[in-house]
């Protein structure tokens, strides 16, 4: 038999063991909540708030030997648009619109996915697309390639609502521009997704040694890219629309190599916006929506 006193330690160790146990349970279940509530705050940050929000970001490139046509120039680099998906309808475009001409750039660039394409998709046509990007303003005009999702709806339409607009398209073929007193040359580079590609041929029929930028949708086509090309600027990666940390980009509709931002190879120059738009899933998670505005140096 156990006596008086083994009894009353006995339990005391019982409710010691008790208040533990409880006391575990208590701050399991506050770790549980807290995780529960961060679960929920990265859903409706990555499928509404980001995705839904717009960023303007800054980026300067250094080129060496920079040619004084290029010195200095101001351009907006729009990407992936995607009209008509999630969180993309026209009063967005309008906003697009404000807070390009905001930034007063001096050339503007958009690298094509106008169109949207998935299973949230409100289609809007490309005539009202190109009404709305018609009141994007730079001094030294407003080019356009297309992108993949602008093929598979209709390419030639897309192309023809956007030249109607002002905008001016360029398909495997290249535009002058004047800049204080001297002329650098834009080449549009056809999609490697869905159309021929004709890279040397379109960049050989610029004079040779003169300035130029190359602009394409898919950056895949960058180690085709020739020598003399001063910059090339491209989309279609959205950035993986979703950059974990640690795990990084999961997804990525190209060969990886190029995911977002500024690369340098055989010395040449590459920079990926991750866009404006979101395809597929209406999802961003730290790659924010984004319109670029690049200052080239010497």
């Amino acid at each position: 038999m156990l006596s008086c006193c083994e009894v009353g330690k006995t339990s005391t160790v019982v409710k010691l063991e008790f208040m533990i146990a409880m006391f575990r349970w208590k701050y399991l279940r506050i770790i549980l909540a807290a995780l529960l509530l961060l679960f929920i705050f990265l859903g409706v940050w990555a499928f509404w708030i980001e995705p839904n929000s717009l960023t303007v970001r800054q980026e300067s490139i250094k080129i060496e030997s920079c040619p004084q046509a290029l010195n200095g120039l101001r351009l907006a680099v729009l990407s992936d648009i995607h009209a008509g998906s999630r969180f993309m309808d026209e009063k967005k475009l309008d906003e697009i619109v404000a807070a390009t001409n905001q930034q007063q750039p001096e050339l503007i660039v958009i690298l094509g996915d106008f169109m949207g394409r998935s299973r949230w998709l409100d289609r809007i046509p490309p005539e009202v697309i190109a009404k709305h990007l018609k009141e994007l303003r730079a001094p030294l005009g407003v080019f356009a390639v297309l992108g993949n999702h602008d093929w598979w709806f209709d390419g030639w339409r897309v192309g023809t609502a956007l030249q109607g607009s002002g905008i001016r398209v360029l398909e495997n073929d290249y535009a002058t521009v004047q800049r204080q007193g001297q002329e650098f040359y834009l080449v549009g580079l056809s999609d490697a997704w869905t159309r021929p590609q004709h890279i040397k041929e379109t960049v050989a029929k610029i004079p040779p040694g003169k300035p130029i930028i190359a602009l394409t949708h898919n950056p895949d086509i960058f180690p085709e890219i020739p020598p003399g090309v001063s910059l090339t600027l491209a989309g279609h990666t959205h950035g993986g629309q979703v950059n974990f940390p640690i795990f990084g980009r999961i997804v990525l509709p190209t060969e990886g190599r190029y995911a977002a931002g500024y690369f340098e190879e055989n010395g040449k120059r590459l920079f990926v916006t991750t866009g404006i738009g979101t395809s597929i899933v209406p999802v961003r998670f730290r790659v924010p929506p984004e319109i670029v505005l690049l200052t080239l140096k010497n």
